[in-house]
């Protein structure tokens, strides 16, 4: 029993740790449904009020204050830090150029502005991807209607005579 609960639990965590950058909802004002207007802006169905989410909030502040790092945004904006490295990860932010920061390509090490991998890993990556479902789509080609070649005629079916 205890091994089904552990289970469950881990199964909450793991749903807690998905980050969904803190959606509006419902309106703080009126209590009307937020609905999405695009890139982290949401608009109140009744009163218009506007609110942002997580990436919204970082975003807005990023393109008042050029040049701010991370700690400055989570700061000033209640973002978390962890929240801004995902959006990094994901290439929703980019870190400015003149920076001194840099996030690394989880493959190779190298320096990188945004993204998971740098355009080399990313591109040999993908082609790896690729390989690997042409090759499982080749290995599931036998389940399919068509007939192999090898399998066809009395070869098949032919005695051993002794």
């Amino acid at each position: 029993m205890g091994n089904r609960e552990d289970k469950i639990n881990a199964l909450r965590r793991e749903f807690q740790d998905i980050n969904t950058y803190n959606r509006p909802t419902y309106c703080e004002e009126c209590g009307g449904v937020m609905v999405f207007k695009g890139v982290g802006e949401y608009k109140c169905e009744k009163c218009g009020a506007l609110a942002y989410d997580d990436y919204g909030k970082a975003r807005n502040y990023i393109e008042q204050h050029s040049g701010v790092t991370s700690a400055q945004v989570s700061q000033a904006t209640g973002v978390s830090q962890k929240s801004i490295r995902e959006m990094l990860k994901e290439s929703r932010l980019e870190i400015a150029p003149n920076s001194n920061f840099f996030l690394q390509c989880e493959i190779c090490g190298t320096a990188i502005r945004m993204g998971r991998y740098c355009p080399k890993c990313e591109t040999a990556y993908h082609r790896n991807l690729e390989e690997k479902a042409r090759v499982r789509n080749e290995k599931m080609a036998g389940f399919s209607t068509e007939r192999r070649k090898a399998e066809e005629g009395s070869k098949r079916f032919k005695r051993e005579e002794s």
